[in-house]
C-alpha cells in the first residue's frame, strides 16, 4: 500500500482551489476555536464581545436610544453579570455588527462570545454552537402583505408567486418543504443584501413587492409603524422555531449564566416607546412604479440618461436620487436656495461648471456633475464596492462630505469598517445626526431597487 501514498498526495495536491477550499473550511463546524472564551475568561478581560444581526431592527440605536429588540436585553444582561461579578470586575459589552448569516461563522471563529440575532436563525447539525433557553417559542414564520391586495386563505394558492425573503432570512427551509407538495412552486425572491428585514416590509407597505415572510414578532412590531402593512396569520411556513441567543459548544459556564438571566428576565413594558417614537415620523418609501409615476420618468428620462451616461452613472440612480427629491417634478421648490428635479442649490451647481440649475437641462446636468465629483473627490477608493461607493456619495449629497468623512472615521475608531454604509457607518451616523441621512440612503436605494427591477421596461 506504501506505493500509493505519493499518488494519492499527488492527487490531493491538484484538487481545484474551490475544493480545497472547502476541504479546508469544513473543520470549523466541529473544532473550537483557539480563541472561544468562557465565563471567566470574558470576565478577566472586562468585555463580552456580543455578535449582533445588523438589522436595525435587531440592534439599532438612534441619538443615544435604543431601537433594536436586544439592545435593552443585552444591556439587562450586562448588568447582570456585574450584580454577580466575585470580584468586583465589570464587564462592559462590545456590539459587534453583522450579516444575519455570518453571525455564527464569525461566532466559531472565536470573533465573538454570544451571538444576540434577534430573529429566527437557522443552525446547521453539527455545528458546535448551544443555543440558549428560548425567548420566544414557537415562533411563527407568517405571510405579510399589503392592505387592499388579494387575500389568500391557503399556502397552495400562492404557488406560481414569489415571495420576498432578506438575506439570511429562516425561512428558506420551511419554503422548500412547501414546495415539496406543490406542482408549482412558491419562488423565493431573495432581496439585495443592503435590504434588512425591515427595510422588505417597508417595500411591501410601499406596494413595490408583493408579499414577504417573516417572524410573526418582527411583523406586529413593524405593523405599528406601517398602517398598510397586513399580517396574513392563516398563511404559516413554520411554527416550531425558537428566537434563542447562542453561544460556543466550549463556554458552557457562559451558557449557564445567560440562561438563568433569560429565565428571570421581564421585557418592561415600554421597550417599544423609542421605536414607536422614531419611525411614527420618519419618511416611509412610496411605490415609484405606479401609473403616473411612470409617465413623470418617461417625460425626463432622456434628460436623466444622458447626463448620466456623461458622468458614469447608472441613469436609474439619478432617476431614484429624481424621486426621492421632487418626486420627479422638475419645477419643484426646496430650502436654501434648492431647485429642481435634484433639488441642488446654486452654490453647488457653479461649483460644478453649471451656471442655471432651474431649468431641467441645467438641473440634470449639474446634479450628475456633482455626484461624480463627490464620487471621484472622496469615495473612488477601490476598497468600495460599487453600491457602498454610491451609499456614500449620496450620504455626502445629503449631508455634505465632511461630516461623512467625519462619521467613517468614527466608525474606523469603534471597530467597524468604514468602507460600508450600509449597517457599518450608518450606525454612527444613525446614534449622531438621528435618522435623517440614514433613511435618505436607504429611501434612494430602495427607490433604485425598484427601478432596476423595472429596468428592461424602463430603458428603450
Amino acid at each position: 500500500m506504501l506505493p500509493l501514498l505519493p499518488l494519492l498526495l499527488g492527487l490531493l495536491a491538484s484538487l481545484p482551489q474551490s475544493a480545497s477550499a472547502r476541504l479546508a473550511a469544513a473543520p470549523e463546524a466541529w473544532a473550537p476555536s483557539e480563541s472561544t472564551r468562557d465565563l471567566a475568561a470574558v470576565r478577566a478581560s472586562g468585555q463580552l464581545r456580543v455578535l449582533v444581526n445588523q438589522s436595525r431592527n435587531s440592534s439599532g440605536e438612534v441619538r443615544g436610544e435604543p431601537i433594536g429588540v436586544e439592545y435593552r436585553r443585552l444591556r439587562a444582561f450586562e448588568q447582570y453579570l456585574n450584580r454577580n461579578a466575585r470580584d468586583g470586575g465589570e464587564v462592559r459589552l462590545k456590539l459587534i455588527p453583522l450579516p444575519k448569516e455570518q453571525l455564527l461563522p464569525a461566532l466559531l471563529r472565536g470573533e465573538g462570545d454570544l451571538v444576540a440575532p434577534g430573529e429566527l436563525l437557522p443552525v446547521r447539525r453539527g455545528l458546535a454552537v448551544r443555543a440558549s433557553a428560548p425567548i420566544r417559542r414557537d415562533v411563527p414564520l407568517v405571510v405579510v402583505s399589503r392592505q387592499g391586495n388579494r387575500r389568500y386563505q391557503r399556502l397552495e394558492q400562492l404557488a406560481g408567486h414569489s415571495l420576498a425573503l432578506p438575506a439570511g432570512s429562516a425561512a428558506r427551509t420551511a419554503l422548500q418543504r412547501v414546495n415539496g407538495g406543490l406542482k408549482t412552486p412558491i419562488v423565493a425572491d431573495w432581496q439585495d443584501p443592503t435590504l434588512a428585514v425591515e427595510d422588505v416590509l417597508e417595500l411591501v407597505h410601499a406596494g413595490i413587492l408583493p408579499m414577504a415572510a417573516v417572524e410573526l414578532p418582527i411583523a406586529e412590531r413593524w405593523a405599528k409603524v406601517l398602517p398598510k402593512l397586513r399580517i396574513d396569520r392563516q398563511l404559516v411556513l413554520a411554527r416550531k422555531g425558537d428566537m434563542s441567543w447562542y453561544v460556543h459548544r466550549g463556554a458552557p459556564n457562559l451558557r449557564a449564566s445567560v440562561d438563568r438571566f433569560l429565565h428571570d428576565y421581564r421585557r418592561p413594558d415600554d421597550e417599544d416607546a423609542v421605536f414607536l417614537r422614531v419611525y411614527r415620523r420618519l419618511y416611509k418609501v412610496h411605490n415609484p412604479l405606479g401609473r403616473p409615476e411612470r409617465q413623470r420618468l418617461a417625460r425626463v428620462a432622456p434628460t436623466l440618461m444622458r447626463h448620466a451616461r456623461a458622468q458614469s452613472l447608472d441613469w436609474l440612480l439619478l432617476a431614484a436620487l429624481a424621486f426621492k427629491e421632487s418626486t420627479l417634478n422638475p419645477n419643484a421648490r426646496g430650502a436654501g436656495g434648492a431647485s429642481g428635479l435634484l433639488q441642488i442649490t446654486p452654490a453647488a451647481a457653479r461649483s460644478v461648471g453649471v451656471a442655471n440649475a432651474r431649468a431641467l437641462e441645467g438641473n440634470v446636468q449639474a446634479g450628475a456633475r456633482y455626484l461624480a465629483m463627490l464620487r471621484k473627490r472622496y469615495f473612488a477608493s477601490s476598497q468600495f464596492s460599487e453600491r457602498e461607493r454610491m451609499a456614500f456619495v449620496l450620504a455626502a449629497y445629503n449631508l455634505g462630505p465632511q461630516r461623512v468623512q467625519g462619521l467613517r472615521a468614527e466608525a474606523r475608531r469603534r471597530g467597524l469598517d468604514p468602507n460600508r454604509w450600509f449597517f457599518q457607518v450608518e450606525r454612527v451616523a444613525a446614534e449622531r445626526q438621528g435618522m435623517g441621512v440614514v433613511s435618505y440612503v436607504s429611501s434612494v436605494n430602495k427607490y433604485h431597487l425598484a427601478f432596476s427591477r423595472e429596468r428592461y421596461r424602463l430603458e428603450p
